[in-house]
């Protein structure tokens, strides 16, 4: 099973100025946390995308070319593109760039966004929410699978043979995974097209989704695909520390960020009791010492059967040195016990 890390890179709000971190830190931050996940071996970096003051990444392509040349092995995904409201042709474009630079190691998740602030920021109707990632996601992957492509929607003019360029390596196939929420449809549409999965699962408890992994996998073999290709990753919230200490305080951050999202969706305030919750056998937050942290992973991988798990890391923006550790605990600690542990029941 492949072990990687996901951000959004959240900038934290100083509540005395009322002025966000400064955003030019918080990337260079990324840059250094990236490079130490490739030399502790992690498999997958995940780059989320947001167009908001209290996160500093709008363009995940960016930094994951910045990225691609400070690393050798770790493979560099968006997570997610929002398809909805990106251009499919500049989409396939900018990754397969990133994977000639990275030699191989692109890879775009892509989902119809939880957050919506890039719909009028970018022109698009909301009421064609879905209509615009069905349609998207069709022309990508026909740039994906053909070089010269002719296509036609409804909300996008038609291509006539033309051309995209430059083509990425593996015959300019780009890995390309279908990332959802929990939507039934979403997940049936990944298991017709034979798309890797990856849910979020960020609250609750990860047994009750269960049921909907399962119906992907039957609905990927009944669309006749080949179920030694079928890939399933989670992405959960997660931070590593061996010190009490600083679990307790990355409630703070996780607090802040959970709240200031709250308030636009009518969330209650978040509370300690909850966050404990999250951390408990049970539950979705796989927050705690290098062990809690890996036998909730291996308990999952027998769950779910998966082929990945993607820890999100940054919420709240957690100080540098806070994230070097979790990070450099993750790689060490954490992936030598979960790989470990799936050779043993091989």
């Amino acid at each position: 099973m492949e072990l990687g890390i996901g951000m959004f890179g959240d900038v934290a709000l100083d509540t005395k100025t009322g002025k966000y971190r400064d955003a030019s830190v918080k990337l260079n931050e990324i840059l250094e946390q990236v490079k130490l996940m490739d030399q502790v071996g992690l498999d997958v970096f995940a780059m989320g995308e947001h167009h908001r003051a209290d996160y500093a990444v709008s363009s995940p392509e960016i930094l994951l070319a910045a990225a691609a040349s400070i690393t050798n092995n770790i493979k560099l995904a968006s997570g997610v593109t929002v398809l909805s409201s990106s251009e499919p042709v500049k989409v396939y474009e900018d990754f397969s760039m990133i994977d000639l630079i990275s030699k191989g190691r692109a890879e775009i998740f892509v989902g119809r966004g939880s957050f919506i602030e890039s719909f009028p920021l970018y022109g698009y109707d909301l009421s064609d929410y879905n209509q615009l990632f069905e349609e998207k996601l069709d022309l990508l992957l026909k740039i994906n699978n053909e070089e010269n492509v002719s296509w036609s929607g409804i909300l996008r003019r038609p291509m006539e043979n033309q051309t995209v360029y430059p083509r990425a390596f593996n015959n300019g196939v780009l890995p390309i995974w279908i990332a959802v929420g929990g939507t039934p449809e979403s997940v049936l549409r990944a298991a017709k097209l034979g798309l890797p999965l990856i849910v979020a699962i960020i609250g609750g408890m990860p047994r009750q989704f269960k049921n909907l992994i399962e119906f992907y996998k039957q609905e990927y073999l009944r669309a006749g695909h080949d179920e030694s290709k079928m890939q399933i990753a989670i992405h959960s919230h997660t931070f590593v520390s061996d010190d009490k200490k600083d679990i307790d305080q990355y409630f703070f951050n996780y607090k802040s960020q959970m709240d200031r999202i709250g308030r636009t969706r009518g969330w209650a305030p978040y509370t300690k009791e909850q966050y404990e919750g999250g951390r408990s056998k049970d539950g979705a937050l796989f927050i705690g010492n290098a062990n809690e942290v890996s036998d909730k992973i291996n308990e999952m991988k027998e769950l779910f059967g998966l082929t990945r798990f993607i820890g999100h890391m940054d919420v709240g923006d957690p100080a540098h040195d806070v994230m070097m550790n979790s990070i450099q605990l993750f790689g060490e600690k954490v992936a030598p016990q979960v790989r470990s542990k799936i050779v043993a029941t091989l």
